[in-house]
């Protein structure tokens, strides 16, 4: 009788806290959480905790990772080409490199890119590009998206994001300082459609790239 992955595990998990689309949870078994995280952290690997990743980051929690990939898609519309905005470890881009044909990640901390980059390449994952870059500005020259996925919360809805997205596309993105919450945005008929899903903690969006 073959043992119950680590992934498995955690899949369950968040099956049992109200993740239901079996295609993400697939992905969060398939893909290895642990090659994302600093090894004194890596113990903590398949616990639906964030954790700290360097640089002021944080590697987001499981639960998190596939409740906003599920929100993707769920929308009515295909969904061909999807851009995150803060690649951060690479572990929410591997799930969605996981369920859709093209990813586009900006992250602006050059050396967060760097390890994300490598760690694609190590899941012979070959269908993510990667710039560095600042995610206000989103990646306008690979647009228009299907979907945009934010994850670090914005003060306020970033226009750019929301002119860069396709007529019937869907955005989820964390809004708010003090008081985040996870929003999910359709644009329909030209429209930003709007719907607070749950209250979130993320790191701020921050303007600018580094080096």
């Amino acid at each position: 009788m073959r043992k119950t992955t680590k992934g498995e595990i955690l899949a369950q998990l968040l099956c049992d806290e109200g993740v239901s689309n079996q295609r993400v949870l697939n992905a969060i078994a398939s893909v290895p959480r642990e090659i994302f995280i600093p090894d004194a952290l890596k113990h903590k690997a398949y616990q639906n905790t964030a954790l700290p990743i360097g640089q002021g980051q944080t590697i987001s929690q499981p639960y998190i990772v596939a409740k906003m990939s599920e929100l993707l898609l769920a929308s009515a519309t295909p969904a061909n080409n999807v851009l995150e905005i803060g690649t951060g470890s690479g572990y929410q881009t591997a799930i969605l490199a996981v369920l859709f044909p093209h990813i586009f990640s900006v992250e602006r901390i050059k050396a967060l890119q760097f390890q994300a980059k490598r760690r694609m390449n190590q899941l012979d994952l070959h269908n993510v590009k990667m710039k560095h870059g600042d995610g206000w500005q989103g990646w306008a020259s690979k647009g228009p998206y299907d979907r945009i996925i934010v994850t670090a919360a914005a003060s306020s809805l970033p226009v750019a994001l929301t002119d860069q997205l396709n007529e019937g596309g869907r955005l989820i993105i964390p809004v708010g300082d003090d008081n985040q919450q996870l929003l999910c945005i359709d644009k329909i008929d030209g429209q930003l459609q709007e719907k607070t899903i749950e209250a979130v903690r993320f790191v701020p969006l921050v303007a600018g790239a580094l080096l």
